[in-house]
């Protein structure tokens, strides 16, 4: 039986207890639940390899092997595998908010004036200890602004809107935060922000989300266009937002200029559009 790896938390050295009898491994592990500690950390594809996808701060992650000062795990939220620095997880605490702007700053105290201690991106959990004023003061002692966090259960109701939040970041392959995202991680900021299910790939995103149009159907607001190996939004008539790497960042172009110039670098058609 195939599986693919990239959703699937087995590497032939160990693999997730729930696999047992369906793949190959030489040992099989319940593993341990961990959480992110950083603004983002990369997920890669081997230790010290390249980055598939990312971690944001208070994500989940299943830890099942440490190696190399990496650990092999996959993120609870869309199932994404591979290794991520061990010193950039710890064991997971209960978390009570979002982070529900493009980004964030981290401050010592409820004051605007004080050095910024780094900052929090899109979609990240915290802990939320108390409301003080304007702040909310979050599990390690440090202030956010009160305005930039929701509750878990309180998301945004149009991934066209939280997509337009992107726009202008640079392009980053398998990045999905305001520093840098690629196609299909703004699609799925977009769709999480709203507290909506969405793959990490466009190729799974493609075969999981939305029903197909049909030729007649022109696309409306909200509709995905897929190519291989890339995907768009559409906002309006003829109007396509995407992060892609001919523009190097998030950015508007009519949906017939980016078909036409797609196709004339060797991308090839459009393979499906979806509206969900």
């Amino acid at each position: 039986m195939n599986f693919d790896r990239r959703i699937t938390p087995a590497n032939g050295r160990v693999a997730a207890s729930f696999l047992q009898g369906q793949v190959k491994a030489e040992q099989f592990v319940d593993g341990d639940m961990m959480q992110c500690v950083a603004a983002a950390a990369d997920i890669l594809d081997a230790p010290g390899g390249s980055r598939t996808s990312q971690l944001l701060y208070g994500a989940t992650f299943l830890g099942l092997e440490m190696q190399d000062g990496y650990v092999f795990g996959q993120c609870e939220r869309d199932g994404y595998c591979g290794y991520v620095q061990a010193d950039l997880v710890a064991p997971a605490e209960a978390v009570t908010h979002w982070i529900a702007v493009p980004q964030t700053h981290i401050y010592p105290g409820p004051d605007m004036k004080l050095a910024a201690k780094g900052a929090l991106y899109f979609g990240s959990e915290v802990t939320v200890l108390s409301e003080e004023g304007a702040w909310a003061r979050l599990a390690a002692g440090d202030y956010v602004p009160l305005g930039h966090v929701l509750p878990l259960t309180q998301r945004l109701a149009d991934p066209v809107d939280v997509a337009d939040l992107f726009l202008g970041s640079p392009y980053l392959w398998g990045g999905g935060t305001r520093y840098g995202v690629d196609c299909s991680g703004l699609i799925q900021a977009a769709w999480h922000g709203c507290g909506l299910d969405c793959p990490r790939d466009s190729d799974l995103q493609e075969a999981q989300i939305g029903h197909p149009l049909g030729a007649d159907d022109a696309p409306e607001r909200g509709d995905l266009v897929f190519w291989k190996g890339h995907v768009g939004l559409v906002t309006g008539p003829n109007r396509l937002l995407h992060a892609n790497a001919h523009h190097m960042s998030v950015v508007y172009e009519p949906l017939d200029d980016a078909t036409a110039r797609i196709a004339a670098s060797g991308g090839g058609p459009v393979t499906r559009m979806a509206r969900v």
